[in-house]
């Protein structure tokens, strides 16, 4: 029996509506007519689907474009172009606005039980070098990368064998596969249409060059090998099928633009897949716009070069306390500032590390009393209307009043500001003995010194640490802040001699009951609060550590029993039971969240929201607005 899940009222596997485009409708983009009438690349009808997704804009509240023009945006490393898949935010099912299912890539899916996965691929619909995009692209992914323990020696992602095993494969016809699973695997879907998806298919032609078992030419594979400076056959097709973080040009995409560039350089430009295969309902190819431009820049000063009239669409490396500074430049250059609601747990949020080396401050972490004093001793009031000018809402880390999880009592737990209450529970932990100075001592003498670190991307995290100094002062505890790069920074987390950090809180503060509550479990290395429990997961037992503290290990067995039921109630019952634990045990201190993040865009550019939420995961930061649907509207 095939079930439909409710995702916010959306339907999986709903079917689209036969749809097709009449000849007279179809219309070129000017960025083509050259090799149009060179004859290097077929006309629209031949290079679309025979069923595109048609994309109703009207009906979307958006107004339908017209083709041309180049968007420029700063990065701050060359790393960041991965921004353009997660902009792109084309996926074989994605997310609409309303964080509803839809097939976007497929023409259509279907979901039994959770356990069953019926994929079907639109008829004619090509790569970005105009070569056929079939099941056979799926079959190459599983049979010869998955199954390859040379290509996948850890056995494939977590999220593809949840319970242990990796499902069936099938391959139905040229247009049909199928997933099968013996047990429900919930977090299949939602991971397809994430920020960063799940690779589950690749340019078989283009990527069997660098697969031992389809190169015969050993010679040939030497010199790839050596001049992509690798040492073995399999790295170099781990490099040239990276389709994330698209550093190669000549890697075939279904995404909007594809990358022009390679490595190393300061500039990468992304050019429109003229094989795209979404249309609007004018008969208009999408994307509207030619290209992006990425300029690569340094990250501190992101936000002067885009207040400076160098960008003409900017999202991220700019941060809320750069809105007035952006917001004087409407004055000087022709750009628009808006402000988007931030979907994360909390826009700041300090994590001690249950995992720190320091023997005495790993046994403090672990004491839930120092956590729940800490988060006491805030002033959250006083931070929201400094740093947020009064525009956030105090908050413990959790999910956001747009989630239909949302309960008062996760965003209350211990964030009312109530020092008295935090001196009684340090008092209480053993915590009495004080130098001169008023800063308490550890039970080996030291003062009690908690140094938080940070990756140095935001002054807005040195603004709120100032604050909270002074906080942890009152009540004993001294504050010292230390800056590494994002790089350095999380390999000191992994090493345990990170003490504290400042990041983001949960990535997604709207999650609905069917989308993973891996967030709140320790499931990732990159999780700064317990980063060895999260590796351990990650690794399937083979690295970190085992989860040693009671709390974080029934996190674990209830992510467990969430991905081994298909009913809505208990996944929705078990999610209730995890935020409350994560927030009763303040495993991160959340501060503020619903803060606004700015969103500058040249005047000209149309279909942007005014007002959205703003995130990575769902909402793939820009992706589920569609991109592909900006455009240039001439005064």
């Amino acid at each position: 029996m095939v079930t439909r899940r409710t995702f916010l009222g959306g339907l999986v596997g709903a079917a689209i509506a036969p749809a097709v485009l009449r000849a007279e409708q179809i219309v070129e983009p000017e960025f083509l007519k050259e090799r149009l009438a060179a004859g290097s690349l077929p006309a629209m009808a031949e290079r679309i689907p025979a069923r595109p997704r048609i994309v109703n804009l009207k009906e979307m509240g958006l107004e339908p474009g017209a083709y041309g023009g180049t968007v420029r945006t700063i990065i701050g490393s060359q790393r960041d172009i991965r921004f353009m898949t997660i902009y792109g935010y084309s996926r074989l099912i994605g997310y609409n606005k309303h964080l509803q299912f839809q097939p976007d890539i497929l023409a259509d899916f279907y979901a039994e039980d959770d356990k069953v996965f019926t994929f079907i691929l639109r008829e004619g619909h090509k790569w970005s070098d105009g070569q056929p995009f079939t099941a056979d692209d799926f079959r190459y992914w599983w049979e010869d990368v998955i199954l390859n323990d040379k290509l996948t020696p850890g056995g494939g992602a977590l999220e593809l064998r949840p319970h242990g095993s990796l499902p069936r494969f099938e391959m139905l016809d040229p247009l049909t596969v199928r997933y099968t699973w013996e047990k429900p695997n919930p977090m299949f879907l939602p991971t397809l249409a994430g920020p960063q998806p799940l690779v589950i298919f690749g340019p078989a032609h283009y990527l069997k060059q660098f697969h031992k078992k389809f190169q015969p030419d050993e010679a040939k594979m030497e010199q790839m090998m050596k001049t992509s400076r690798v040492k073995k056959w399999q790295d170099l097709h781990i490099k040239m099928a990276r389709s994330y973080r698209p550093e190669n040009p000549n890697l075939p995409t279904l995404d909007p633009w594809r990358n022009t560039t390679a490595l190393p350089a300061d500039q990468f430009v992304f050019e429109r897949n003229p094989f795209f295969h979404r249309v609007d309902e004018t008969g208009r190819q999408l994307p509207y716009l030619d290209r992006f431009v990425l300029n690569v820049s340094s990250s501190s000063i992101i936000a002067a070069k885009a207040g400076a009239g160098e960008a003409d669409l900017q999202a991220t490396g700019i941060d809320f306390n750069d809105y007035t500074f952006l917001k004087e430049a409407e004055k000087r250059f022709p750009v628009k500032v808006n402000l988007w609601k931030v979907a994360r747990g909390s826009r700041i949020t300090l994590l001690p590390n249950l995992n720190c080396a320091d023997e005495v401050w790993r046994g403090l972490f672990r004491d839930v009393r120092l956590r729940r004093a800490l988060s006491l001793a805030i002033n959250r009031h006083e931070i929201n209307m400094v740093a947020f000018y009064g525009l956030g809402t105090p908050s413990a880390d959790t999910v956001l009043p747009d989630s239909p999880l949302f309960k008062q009592e996760y965003a209350d737990a211990f964030v009312k500001f109530d020092p008295d209450e935090a001196n009684r529970l340090l008092d209480e932990l053993g915590l009495t003995r004080r130098g001169d100075d008023g800063i308490r001592l550890l039970p080996d003498g030291r003062r009690a010194e908690i140094t938080v670190e940070t990756a140095g991307e935001s002054n807005l995290d040195t603004d709120v640490l100032e604050l909270v100094h002074d906080h942890w002062a009152d009540i004993g505890l001294a504050l010292y802040t230390r800056t590494s790069q994002r790089d350095v920074f999380r390999n000191r987390a992994m090493s345990g001699t990170i003490m504290m950090s400042i990041w983001y809180g949960l990535d997604n503060g709207v999650p609905t009951a069917d989308m993973s509550p891996s967030g709140l479990a320790p499931t990732l290395d990159d999780q700064l609060q317990w980063p060895l429990w999260g590796m351990h997961y990650l690794s399937a037992g083979q690295e970190g550590v085992a989860p040693d503290l009671p709390e974080a290990a029934e996190l674990i067995d209830l992510l467990k029993q969430w991905g081994s039921t298909a009913k809505f109630e208990e996944r929705q019952a078990i999610w209730h039971r995890m935020l409350s634990l994560y927030t009763q045990q303040v495993f991160s201190i959340g501060l503020i969240n619903s803060t606004l993040q700015p969103i500058l865009r040249a005047a000209k550019l149309q279909n942007l929201p005014e007002k959205a939420l703003y995130g990575f995961d769902p909402t793939s930061y820009l992706g589920i607005y569609m991109p592909d649907a900006f455009w240039y509207k001439e005064a």
